[in-house]
């Protein structure tokens, strides 16, 4: 469109509706109405209760969800092998720890060993630090020796229950040194699955300690030893209790293989190595043998002096 088109006020749209009535009534004049006075009073209603919705009943309604039960811890298995006397006079003759008996050098000696041993498993996270192996590069060097009166020793804690395990299945030595008589043990538990190892672990009338024979031995004892039987047994014995010990008692690490199969199952190794007797070369070999165990420590047997005026104390009359 070329030409202007002019737009007449006519033309115009009106005001909107309050506009007009504004323009017309002046709404600023207007107030709201009087309320009369003579109204029938009003009821007063009570509140409305309102049900809360409630969803559609389904079909096949799933049924409510259990509440899960608490985690149990399974108890520690009960050590029930048949019940064993130990004969004192034995102990006295192979110069082993007494008992009953009045404090001695020798049990001092092995309050040191234990205090360290203990130290260490207690601050370990592995609980394998509480399986002990002791062990010596050569026979003769006191290692049943000094495993038996460690687990004496042991023993005498409060609280605390120590097996002491004769793994020497070339050479078994404890049960004799202690008096007790020897029954199956530690290889028949891993020859046959079928046998609760718990029941070969015999208690003593000394508190706290326990003893398993090595058992019945065969020319299958280092396959045995290597094999995922071994763990299972062990396991068994030390689950879900804080406060056991177990003991091995092995051969010598140079003389056959049951120390070296059985240092992966352990988590602290006492090598034994007699004082002017153990070469350096035959400690380093020992030593590499016995590496699968992490914490290895050497005990000096026999010796004679000492920097600080301590001294082991020497095996007895048999100088075993």
């Amino acid at each position: 469109m070329n030409e202007q088109t002019k737009i007449d006020h006519k033309d115009a749209k009106p005001g909107s509706l309050f506009e007009r009535a504004d323009a017309a009534f002046g709404l600023d004049k207007l107030g709201a109405a009087k309320v009369p006075g003579n109204l029938p009073a009003a009821k007063r209603q009570k509140p409305r209760t309102v049900e809360p919705a409630q969803a559609p009943a389904a079909a096949n309604p799933a049924p409510a969800a259990e509440a899960a039960p608490a985690a149990t811890v399974e108890p520690a298995v009960e050590l029930c092998g048949p019940y064993r006397e130990i004969d004192r006079d034995c102990l006295v003759e192979e110069g082993l720890i007494l008992p009953e008996a009045p404090v001695t050098g020798l049990l001092e000696e092995f309050r040191i060993v234990k205090r360290e041993l203990l130290a260490d498993a207690r601050a370990s996270d592995d609980h394998r630090a509480r399986r002990i192996l002791v062990c010596s590069p050569h026979p003769g060097e006191g290692k049943t020796y000094c495993a038996t009166n460690l687990a004496i020793a042991l023993a005498a804690e409060r609280d605390i229950e120590v097996v002491l395990v004769d793994a020497d299945t070339l050479n078994p030595s404890v049960t004799r040194r202690l008096g007790i008589e020897e029954g199956p043990g530690l290889m028949d538990a891993l020859a046959d699955r079928s046998i609760r190892p718990e029941k070969l672990v015999s208690p003593t009338d000394v508190e706290g300690l326990f003893v398993m024979s090595a058992g019945t031995t065969t020319s299958r004892d280092s396959e045995l030893l290597t094999s995922a039987r071994t763990g299972e047994v062990l396991d068994r014995l030390t689950r879900n209790a804080p406060n056991r010990f177990v003991i091995f008692d092995t051969p010598p690490a140079l003389a056959a293989s049951p120390a070296a199969e059985l240092a992966a199952h352990v988590g602290q190794a006492l090598l034994v190595v007699r004082a002017d007797q153990t070469g350096r070369a035959a400690l380093d070999d020992a030593r590499q043998l016995l590496s699968a165990c992490p914490d290895i420590k050497l005990l000096l047997n026999a010796a004679q002096f000492s920097p600080s005026g301590r001294h082991f104390g020497e095996y007895g009359e048999k100088g075993e």
